[in-house]
């Protein structure tokens, strides 16, 4: 099994790439610290189009939580153009560069899966609590990439599997200003969503699934 995992570095990354290669898959992690830069699509273009297919599997565990913030909005005084960009940046337009080269990358032929860490906080259905704007709308306009995706993806994979993730709350550096969320550690987390996409099939293309592999809302 080959893999391209963008955002290895980072804490769910990390535990991900650990249990890949524990299942004996080979690998190929891009993140900051190689100098991949998602809100720069110049790089993003230049590095995917130097890749050669095919992987099995594209996993893209990046993302923010803010951009030029401490925290996320509280109230819509405090929503501001630049934190509404930079999250567009990091957790939409870059997934759809991404996305972009799905077509190439995966195989026509066998089941392929392409997976994003959303965040159920993106969901519009499920939204109860109001506030976090910048990040809730740059998570629901990746939900969305992925869902157009997926059908586009589906008329030439017809095994491809291409979901949004919500992969919990997770102990790593993304979620320390949060101590009153209960919170699961990397490692087990990554365990839950490689097995929320072993289970997936073709027919489950398009949808946005929790660890626990129930469908979170739109």
């Amino acid at each position: 099994m080959r893999v391209l995992l963008i955002g290895e570095s980072g804490g769910i990354g990390s535990a991900l790439a650990v249990e890949l290669r524990r299942r004996n898959a080979e690998v190929v992690g891009l993140s900051r610290r190689d100098g991949f830069d998602l809100t720069d699509p110049e790089a993003v273009e230049m590095q995917l189009a130097s890749l050669s297919p095919t992987f099995d599997m594209i996993m893209l565990a990046s993302g923010a939580l803010t951009s030029t913030r401490e925290k996320p909005e509280k109230s819509l005084r405090d929503v501001s153009a630049k934190e509404l960009t930079g999250q567009f940046a990091v957790n939409a337009i870059g997934p759809a560069l991404v996305l972009r080269h799905a077509p190439r990358l995966l195989p026509r032929k066998g089941r392929s899966i392409f997976a994003a860490l959303s965040a159920r906080v993106g969901s519009i259905g499920d939204n109860q609590a109001g506030g976090w704007y910048a990040y809730r709308a740059s998570k629901s306009a990746l939900n969305q990439i992925i869902r157009t995706g997926a059908i586009e993806l589906s008329r030439s994979h017809r095994d491809s599997v291409c979901v949004a993730l919500h992969p919990g709350t997770v102990r790593t550096n993304f979620t320390q200003n949060f101590p009153t969320h209960e919170k699961t550690d990397a490692d087990i987390a990554a365990l839950r969503l490689l097995s929320v996409l072993d289970q997936l099939k073709s027919q489950d293309t398009g949808g946005f699934y929790d660890y626990s592999r129930t469908r979170v809302d739109w």
